[in-house]
């Protein structure tokens, strides 16, 4: 219940803000040093690499942001933003944002593990409903900084949820994410991303 709390208080918080209010087409251009890892359009071929498609663009703008501070930390990613000015990384946002994401299917052996947690987490282990932040379709919301999720990459996904649940990640609104992760099993997390993968 803490954790929902502090999400709607996030959320509620950032309804007044402005968003991320980049080019779209000045993107594209700006982009095409992601497409080796993400792809052109966003849709990152090789599953290590988050597809960018769709995403939020206030989300995208917050990462990138943190890669240059140093807030998250990734050698490869860092040495791609230290050149961004604010308003590189509001076109390259806005150019991913307006792309269509490529679709998968939930593998259906991830169903009875992942669905519980997603929508209803665990109270006893002190697991949040994945839902209260991300949606009920994984759709996530953008001015509080929650990310879309459906239809992510699974080895990806994978890789972030060990992260937080390390603590090797950290850039997570109040912590909520490393709370949250590192009460999960290896077989969870396995399970979530593929129950991501065909959620939208």
């Amino acid at each position: 219940m803490k954790n929902i709390a502090i999400a709607l208080t996030l959320l509620v918080s950032l309804v007044g803000t402005a968003n991320a209010a980049g080019d779209a087409q000045a993107g594209k251009t700006k982009a095409a040093m992601c497409a080796a890892c993400h792809g052109a359009d966003g849709n990152a071929p090789v599953a290590i690499y988050p597809k960018l498609a769709g995403q939020h663009a206030d989300y995208i703008v917050k990462q990138l942001t943190d890669f240059k501070s140093g807030a998250r930390k990734d050698p490869i990613m860092m040495g791609m933003v230290m050149a961004l000015s604010e308003t590189d990384m509001a076109d390259i946002a806005a150019y991913f944002e307006s792309m269509p994401v490529t679709e998968g299917a939930t593998a259906e052996d991830a169903i009875a593990i992942a669905k519980p947690i997603y929508l209803g987490g665990d109270r006893e282990r002190k697991i949040a409903a994945c839902m209260s932040c991300h949606g009920p379709r994984g759709n996530g919301a953008g001015l509080a900084k929650f990310p879309k999720i459906s239809s992510q990459n699974e080895a990806y996904i994978v890789s972030q949820l060990q992260k937080f649940r390390s603590g090797e990640r950290a850039n997570d609104p109040q912590g909520m994410m490393v709370d949250t992760a590192k009460h999960l099993t290896d077989t969870e997390i396995d399970a979530l991303a593929k129950y991501l993968v065909g959620l939208h």
